[in-house]
């Protein structure tokens, strides 16, 4: 027994010299993270019927921050050489079977190849706690998605765009800001999450006191969080719809709660974002930095849509003369999510002609 005892403690002993070793040296650890095995439908499960037009895969590719995300990868048939690439995703709380998909095929008909990504945390994409979602870990998906295509065979690395939807509109135009690779970036009917989060619709709980008390309600769930040893989710889009619900809300459920947008996947379709999601976004401000923003953007937005003042005002930010604003007369924000007659899909692929070159 007692050389057995003896054996073990050489045996950590050495397990603990190596790691220690291991960790100081600067020459160790550097490797990126391993693609987790996901597992991944391999049937057709989108809201939006398959094109002819393109080729359709699974792809997977890993974030630095050791999340691996799934994607669909839409390209054109019929083509050959290296191609531009438009990475997408969106809506915030949606996946990739939902309107980002729909935009990544039409895309890729008119001569894109494209990939429609579940976000860090959401959908097929991996990462632990589920529907938690973070400004910068967001952002640092895009840069992920061009990581990705910046090396695969067909793609021409000096020709990457990204689009986003909603939210995700947004976040694709803080990721352009920090990403220079980014050539050309569309947001489509876009949200600043940390304006919303921050300061409400309209900005109407835009002051220090409601600020501080949504701080105090979400560390206080952190704290019963904890306790549970689960998280509470804040819901998805509110169903059965109350009487009194604004136009915008029941346009939401108009599409999250059909058969036109549902996916069980999808939070806003299904039971939400965890309820202690938005907290970091009270202090976090995206475009800070938007007139250092050198490459080009197009922000879509419905003169209809109750978030078309997001997309006014980011433009205004916005420096050169490789900007544009388009608006889109009489749409509505859930317009712009999926009306394939209403969605300037030839205008936005122009856009990207005009700028991945």
């Amino acid at each position: 027994m007692k050389n057995i005892i003896i054996s073990i403690c050489l045996l950590s002993a050495g397990v603990i010299s190596s790691y220690s070793q291991t960790m100081n040296n600067p020459n160790t650890n550097r490797s990126i993270a391993p693609t987790e095995q996901l597992t991944l439908t391999q049937e057709w499960d989108k809201v939006f019927p398959k094109s002819e037009k393109v080729d359709h895969r699974k792809v997977t590719f890993v974030n630095r921050y050791g999340i691996t995300l799934a994607a669909d990868m839409y390209t054109p048939k019929n083509i050959t050489g290296k191609l531009p690439a438009i990475a997408v995703s969106g809506p915030f709380g949606a996946v990739k079977e939902q309107s980002s998909g729909l935009y990544a095929q039409q895309l890729a008909e008119r001569g894109y190849l494209t990939i429609a990504f579940d976000p860090s945390f959401t959908g097929e994409s991996g990462g632990m706690p589920r529907r938690v979602a973070s400004p910068d870990i967001n952002t640092e998906d895009f840069s992920a998605a061009v990581d990705f295509l910046s090396v695969q065979p067909e793609v021409d690395t000096e020709r990457i765009g990204i689009l986003g939807v909603c939210g995700w509109g947004g976040i694709a135009i803080e990721a352009a800001i920090n990403d220079p690779r980014i050539k050309a970036t569309v947001a489509s009917t876009m949200y600043d999450m940390t304006r919303v989060s921050a300061n409400g619709y309209f900005d109407t709980d835009d002051s220090k006191e409601k600020r501080n008390a949504n701080r105090a309600a979400m560390t206080k769930q952190r704290t019963e969080d904890y306790r549970n040893g689960e998280y509470s989710r804040a819901g998805g889009v509110v169903d059965p719809l109350p009487d009194d619900a604004p136009q915008f809300v029941k346009d939401y459920h108009a599409y999250y709660k059909t058969p036109r947008g549902f996916h069980p996947r999808s939070g806003n379709s299904t039971d939400g974002w965890n309820v202690t999601s938005s907290l970091p976004f009270i202090n976090f401000k995206f475009f800070e930095y938007a007139d250092e923003l050198d490459n080009a953007v197009l922000i879509v937005h419905g003169d209809k849509a109750h978030s078309y003042y997001f997309g006014k005002d980011t433009f205004a930010k916005l420096k050169g003369d490789n900007k544009q604003l388009l608006t889109i007369n009489g749409a509505t924000h859930c317009d712009l999510y999926d009306q394939i007659d209403i969605i300037p899909f030839d205008e936005i692929a122009a856009f990207y002609k005009e700028y991945l070159k």
